[in-house]
């Protein structure tokens, strides 16, 4: 288990009755979490919120506005920004428990002493991108939102990153993908951190169930000779050990390496309680 401890634009303050209160930079938020099923409060600082979202009976749900929240804001990660925004389905354009892959990309670049690509696949808004190119890594960043393809973008210029190595793409992932196999591209460093359900930039339909095993084997021959880190996130019903099993079998049959998994936490402020954010499995290379 990993814990996050050394966000400080980032706290989780309380966390019952399936919500938690969550402080990024100066704004309070409550956002839903189904997860959280007691329904004892430790502090009195619920009223204190700018914004909740709550959840509707017929599906999605919105945010209430409670005190002033600008349209956009930025927080900070030792050296990293990032813009945040509510977003219309409960998220801020951000997930803090990542910040543990962010510092493992960090290093091994940084270990690697020589020129390092990235492939960032499921990439969000970009804060794997932006950490990678801290470290002066070429990085091609997809996705298949052109929204949040537009928002990474605005992350990295917020970094003063604009001259960097990056290449943005709005597509399928998968067919990205096989796409790079064609043109013979490869990688030292690969990232994905798949929705259990999405949809493609033509619609095509993800299904992590249908999917995860043949882009795993798809992106590992994308790998160059001597790879330093893969990256899979989950949020699924997938337990880490489902992660690796995958990773042992396709990959380190022919890279050898190390897998690991870790639960990513959140810890709460003034409290022995954390809250569980999925799992981050890797294969290093050594």
């Amino acid at each position: 288990m990993t814990k996050i401890t050394d966000f400080n634009d980032y706290e989780l303050l309380d966390m019952a009755h399936e919500q938690k209160l969550e402080r990024w930079g100066n704004i309070i938020l409550i956002r839903p979490d189904p997860q959280i099923i007691w329904q004892k409060e430790s502090t009195n600082l619920w009223n204190k919120a700018n914004a909740i979202y709550k959840r509707s009976n017929t599906g999605g749900g919105a945010w209430t506005i409670l005190k002033e929240v600008p349209s956009s804001w930025v927080v900070s990660y030792h050296d990293l920004k990032f813009n945040l925004k509510l977003m219309g389905f409960k998220h801020t354009g951000l997930f803090p428990e990542t910040a543990y892959n962010w510092n493992l990309i960090r290093a091994k670049i940084k270990e690697a002493k020589r020129p390092v690509k990235v492939l960032n696949l499921f990439a969000y808004t970009g804060a794997s991108t932006i950490a990678s190119l801290k470290e002066g890594a070429e990085v091609v960043h997809v996705d298949s939102s052109k929204g949040m393809v537009e928002w990474a973008k605005e992350n990295v210029k917020l970094n003063n990153l604009e001259n960097a190595s990056v290449h943005f793409i709005v597509d399928d992932v998968r067919k990205f993908v096989q796409r790079e196999i064609r043109r013979g591209h490869k990688y030292d460093i690969i990232l994905m951190d798949p929705p259990t359900f999405g949809r493609g930039s033509k619609k095509e339909v993800w299904s992590i169930d249908k999917d995860l095993e043949s882009l795993l084997i798809d992106c590992i021959s994308l790998l160059s000779s001597n790879p330093l880190l893969f990256i899979i996130n989950s949020y699924s019903t997938y337990s880490s050990t489902i992660m690796e099993n995958l990773l042992n079998l396709y990959l380190t049959p022919q890279f050898k390496g190390q897998v690991k998994s870790t639960e990513l936490l959140i810890p709460m402020t003034n409290s022995n309680l954390s809250l569980p954010c999925g799992t981050s499995t890797t294969w290093t290379n050594n």
